[in-house]
C-alpha cells in the first residue's frame, strides 16, 4: 500500500479507512444527521437504529449479544472502564488484587498505577522470551483476593497472541475475572468464542480499517450491575457510559466488523502471513546482522515483523527512510524523553538491542512490489548509514 511515494508498513498503529466503511458513514455525517438519543421524532429514531444495527454487528464479531457491547472513545477508554469500573464495584472491597501482563498495552499498565494508589495490590505476569504468558507464574499468583485478571490478547508491538484458553481455564478455576485487550486482534485471528472465555473485551475501530474515535468495550451481561461508570451524564448506554453517539463513527465501527468477519478472512490472513515471511526472508538476506524479536509463528499477528538491526539506531534508521516507509520503533515517548520499549524489555531484550529494534506491519492492501521495494529501501538506508558512520557500538 502506497500513500504517495510512501510505502505504509504500520498497519498496527493504524489502518486505513476501508473505502466500503467510508461509504456507510459518510450519509451519517449529512442527510442521516441526528441525535440518535432524539428519542421524540423519526430522524432520531433512524439514527438510534443505524446505532443498533452497529451494535449488533460489532457483537456477532465476538459472538456476543448487542446489549453486552458499550461503545466508547476507543480501546484506551475501554481499559479504563473495564479495571476502573470493576475496582470501583462491590465485589472489589473483598478482592482486592489485580493482575496484568508485563507486555500489556500502555494504558492497562497506566490503570494499574491508578488502582495501586487506591489501595490494590497490583502484580505484572511475566511472559517468555516470544510474549507468551508464564501460565505458571499466573497459577503462582492466581489466588481468591483477585479480582481480575487482565491480558492483551494480541501484543501492538511483537504481534503474540496469547493462549486464551488456557488463561481463561485457570481464571475460571480460581473464580476470577478476565478482562481481554482485543484491539489488536481482530486483524490478527478468528474472533469467533472469544466473549464465551473473558468477561470483558476491549475493542477499537482503527485497527480493523474503520474510523479512529470509537471503541467499544464488551461486558458479559451478569457482569453489568458491578461495573460502575467513569463517564457520568444523561444515562445513555444503560447508564454504564454517558453522552451523545457519534452516529456515523458507531455506524463505520459496525461496518468495519462486519468485513473483517466476512468469509475469506482466514486466507486473507493467510495471504498476509506469505508477505509476512517474503519480507523477513529478504531482510535476512541482507548483509547485516538482523533478526526478528518475539517469533512470528502461526501464534503471532501474520503481519507483525518487529525487528532488531544490530548496530543502528531503529529511530535513526526511520528518519533515514523518510519520506518513503512508514513504520515504527517500539519506543515510547514521555515528555519527549525517548524510553526503551517495555514490551521488548519484557522479554529479555538490553536497552541497547531494544533501541535498535523497528515494527513493519503489513496489510490489506500490501503488495508484493511494496515488500521488494521495501526491501530496497531498508538497504539503501543502511549503506547510507554506514558510509555515514551511523552505526551504535556492539551491546
Amino acid at each position: 500500500m502506497r500513500i504517495g511515494k510512501t510505502i505504509y508498513l504500520d498497519h498496527q498503529a493504524t489502518t486505513p479507512v476501508d473505502s466500503q466503511v467510508l461509504g456507510k458513514m459518510l450519509p451519517y455525517f449529512s442527510d442521516l444527521f441526528a441525535n440518535p438519543h432524539s428519542a421524540e421524532h423519526a430522524l432520531g429514531w433512524e439514527s438510534s437504529r443505524a446505532v443498533e444495527d452497529s451494535r449488533a454487528q460489532i457483537a456477532e464479531l465476538i459472538r456476543a449479544d448487542a446489549d453486552e457491547i458499550i461503545f466508547t472513545s476507543g480501546a484506551t477508554e475501554a481499559n479504563n472502564h473495564a479495571l476502573l469500573g470493576l475496582a470501583a464495584s462491590a465485589p472489589a472491597r473483598q478482592r482486592r488484587q489485580i493482575l496484568i501482563g508485563s507486555i500489556d498495552h500502555k494504558s492497562t499498565l497506566a490503570v494499574g498505577r491508578v488502582l495501586q494508589d487506591r489501595g490494590f495490590a497490583v502484580a505484572h505476569l511475566r511472559v517468555d522470551s516470544n510474549g507468551h504468558l508464564d501460565l505458571e507464574d499466573l497459577l503462582a499468583k492466581i489466588n481468591p483476593a483477585v479480582l481480575v485478571v487482565s491480558i492483551c490478547l494480541v501484543n501492538s508491538e511483537i504481534g503474540t497472541i496469547q493462549n486464551l484458553s488456557q488463561i481463561h481455564a485457570i481464571a475460571r478455576e480460581h473464580g476470577v475475572l478476565l478482562h481481554c485487550d482485543a484491539a489488536q486482534a481482530p486483524c490478527a485471528m478468528d474472533m469467533s468464542g472469544v466473549s464465551d472465555m473473558a468477561d470483558l473485551i476491549s475493542l477499537s475501530a482503527h485497527k480493523m480499517y474503520g474510523p479512529k474515535g470509537i471503541g467499544a468495550l464488551y461486558v458479559r451481561r451478569q457482569l453489568q450491575p458491578f461495573i460502575e461508570p467513569i463517564i457520568h451524564g444523561g444515562g445513555q448506554q444503560s447508564n454504564l457510559r454517558s453522552g451523545t453517539l457519534p452516529t456515523p463513527l458507531c455506524v463505520g465501527f459496525g461496518a468495519a466488523a462486519e468485513l473483517i468477519s466476512k468469509s475469506g478472512a482466514s486466507e486473507e490472513r493467510a495471504r498476509i502471513r506469505r508477505q509476512r515471511d517474503l519480507f523477513l526472508s529478504r531482510l535476512f538476506e541482507l548483509p547485516w546482522s538482523i533478526t526478528s524479536n518475539g517469533g512470528h509463528g502461526d501464534s503471532h499477528h501474520p503481519g507483525n515483523a518487529n525487528v532488531q538491526f544490530a548496530g543502528f539506531s531503529g529511530h535513526d534508521l526511520l528518519g533515514v527512510l523518510q519520506p518513503n516507509l512508514a513504520a515504527s520503533t517500539g519506543s515510547a515517548c514521555a515528555s519527549g524523553i525517548p524510553e526503551p520499549s517495555h514490551v521488548l524489555r519484557a522479554i529479555g531484550l538490553t536497552n541497547e538491542q531494544a533501541s535498535t529494534s523497528v515494527r513493519f506491519c503489513i496489510g490489506r492492501r500490501t503488495t508484493d512490489a511494496d515488500i521488494h521495494d521495501a526491501i530496497e529501501l531498508i538497504s539503501g538506508a543502511l549503506s547510507q548509514m554506514s558510509d555515514a558512520g551511523l552505526r551504535q557500538a556492539a551491546d
